[in-house]
């Protein structure tokens, strides 16, 4: 399980994260630079040990799309990514780990891997700042059989509505990761067609510190 260091990093999270969401499709705002609050997440594990993993929830108090939260995965590595300029969030300068670079998560395949394998239950989530600690308020439901350990992501695109990962196996038809980045408590799993998986978690509204749950990642058929 990972350990998390109780240390500087700089710039922050939050600063990085800022500005690049604006620029990003499914942000609501418009006009002005969001105002982030950290409202919660979880980490996943890299079972090679080298790449953190994060999936952070934002909320924006800006004053344009107030009180909306969003959903950040993030990956940090001590070199930067082949191939994946496109998606550099930015680098920073942890106080133990050195210099970091920080990846849209999305398109990373160590992230990816593991974001398949917890929405069918396959990884244990963790805790987002405490070491060693599962965190069972993140809760994938599989309504069928998983897919096989071999389906990988083929490729990303974002648009209005989130996130969306085509997902290939040689042993079922393609599957679509759908993964929400504006939150929304009221959310429903859809009834018809019913997904092959789907993914929930809590995160706190700022100012009165209220937790809910909502609905953060479907694993549907292609088309469905």
């Amino acid at each position: 399980m990972a350990f998390i260091h109780n240390t500087t990093l700089v710039p922050s999270k939050v600063e990085l994260v800022a500005p690049w969401l604006a620029a990003q499709p499914w942000y609501a705002g418009t006009g002005r630079a969001p105002v982030l609050d950290k409202s919660g997440g979880f980490r996943l594990d890299d079972p090679a040990g080298e790449v953190g993993i994060e999936f952070m929830v934002v909320t924006d108090t800006s004053g344009e799309g107030e009180g909306r939260a969003y959903l950040v995965p993030l990956t940090y590595r001590g070199a930067a990514l082949d191939g994946a300029d496109h998606a550099l969030i930015g680098t920073t300068e942890h106080g133990v780990l050195g210099h970091r670079w920080v990846y849209d998560g999305t398109h990373d395949p160590v992230l990816q891997a593991q974001l398949l394998a917890l929405v069918q239950d396959r990884a244990e989530p963790q805790a987002q700042s405490v070491s060693d600690t599962a965190d069972f308020t993140v809760v994938p439901t599989l309504n069928g059989p998983a897919l096989p350990v071999d389906a990988v992501v083929t490729t990303v695109a974002n648009g209005p509505d989130g996130t969306r990962l085509a997902v290939e196996t040689p042993a079922y038809a393609a599957h679509t990761l759908h993964l929400l980045r504006a939150l929304d408590p009221s959310t429903e799993v859809p009834a018809d067609p019913a997904p092959r998986a789907h993914l929930s978690a809590g995160w706190h509204t700022p100012g009165t510190g209220e937790r809910v749950t909502g609905l953060l990642a479907l694993l549907v058929p292609t088309g469905g």
